[in-house]
């Protein structure tokens, strides 16, 4: 098992925050494997949630792993961990290397075409800490990332997470950033993103 070695990169964003892109960070062979197992080895579940008090069906698969009691809840849900599998491990062992920061869970999203997205959110649950390090990596179709700045609307970004890269987001990103996948119906195949975060209580 190979993956590329870490190298600089700017940061993407004007202020308020920090977010690196690596868009190579698996090689094709080693993104391929990765995408079937994880498609084929995951507990996907579609789950309901609760925006702006109503209950809606989630449009993705979503999975929870990580160390034990390691629970998350968002937007009305509480996700319980399954145990780390292989791949899962050696994911986190190449970004734990590379970025020199700690995961003990880890949020699964399957997209499964580009009719599946996630709105507009902040990762800045107290259970991830003040300023929480979140390590996102994809697999499969090439899907869209915005950025908007949560008060100065003014301020967007946008870049595509191209098979086998790594966003890594840090400082007060998540307090001051909103970030979402939007529909994009002309893809018609699965991406699988994994977000690495640190639950601290």
């Amino acid at each position: 098992m190979e993956s590329a070695s870490l190298p600089g990169s700017p940061n993407l964003l004007a202020s308020d925050g920090e977010a690196y892109f690596y868009p190579d960070f698996f090689n094709r062979e080693e993104s391929d494997r990765l995408f079937r197992m994880l498609t084929r080895n995951i507990a996907w579940m579609q789950e309901p949630v609760i925006v702006m008090g109503k209950r809606i069906m989630q449009p993705r698969l979503t999975a929870w792993y990580g160390d034990p009691g390691r629970s998350y809840t968002y937007s009305g849900i509480t996700m319980n961990p399954h145990p780390w599998t292989p791949h899962l491990l050696f994911i986190r062992q190449q970004i734990e290397a590379a970025s020199r920061h700690s995961f003990n869970s880890a949020l699964l999203n399957y997209y499964r075409d580009g009719k599946d997205s996630v709105g507009w959110h902040r990762d800045n649950e107290k259970s991830l800490g003040p300023n929480p390090v979140v390590a996102s990596i994809s697999f499969g179709a090439a899907r869209t990332f915005h950025f908007r700045h949560y008060s100065d609307k003014a301020l967007k970004q946008k870049l595509v997470l191209t098979h086998g890269s790594f966003l890594l987001m840090a400082g007060a990103t998540q307090h001051n950033w909103l970030h979402g996948i939007l529909k994009e119906p002309a893809i018609t195949s699965g991406r699988i993103n994994i977000t690495f975060r640190n639950i601290v209580q």
